[in-house]
């Protein structure tokens, strides 16, 4: 009998060490993930830590069709799905009027002059390059925040695709009628 019990003690040990084992695996990895894309937003790409510089095989001067204007796509943006892409800014703004967070209110930023929100703190970088939130200059900033304004204090990464960005103005100049 005492043999029996040795051998389901000695089994549950076992069973419990595999068990922990893989617990410290799994919050390791999830603890590597968290270290790995600390500073991001939402899944958005990150920027390369350094860019390698490659002469054109082609060597051809010909201009590169970058697709319709801005302006063409914010004439058919949807707002509707411009309320998805808030989801990214929403962790540093927020669109009650006044109602600053890390970052300022975006109640009423489309047409608003550059640097105005009440309350808020702005770097000066941002009022040396646009007078007021157009759809354009909004556009621009959201594409790269830091390469529109350098020495920004946002540190968003951006945001990549064209139509993103005028859904996302487009959601944003609906909120304030």
């Amino acid at each position: 009998m005492e043999r029996d019990m040795f051998d389901t003690m000695t089994m549950t040990k076992v069973l419990g060490a595999v068990c922990g084992t893989f617990l410290v695996f799994l919050l390791g990895k999830w603890a590597a993930e968290e270290v790995y894309h600390a500073g991001g937003h939402g899944g958005e790409e990150h920027a390369a830590g350094y860019v390698i510089e490659v002469a054109s095989a082609g060597g051809t001067d010909e201009p590169v069709d970058e697709g319709p204007a801005f302006e063409e796509i914010y004439a058919m943006a949807d707002a509707a799905a411009g309320e998805s892409q808030w989801r990214n800014c929403s962790s540093c703004h927020k669109l009650e009027a006044g109602e600053n967070s890390t970052g300022p209110s975006l109640y009423g930023v489309v047409g608003r002059n550059v640097g105005t929100e009440d309350g808020f703190g702005y770097s000066g970088s941002l009022v040396a390059v646009a007078d007021v939130w157009t759809p354009e200059n909004l556009n621009a900033f959201l594409e790269n925040p830091r390469g529109y304004a350098p020495g920004t204090d946002m540190t968003y990464n951006g945001m990549r695709k064209i139509q993103d960005r005028a859904n996302l103005i487009a959601y944003l100049d609906s909120i304030d009628n």
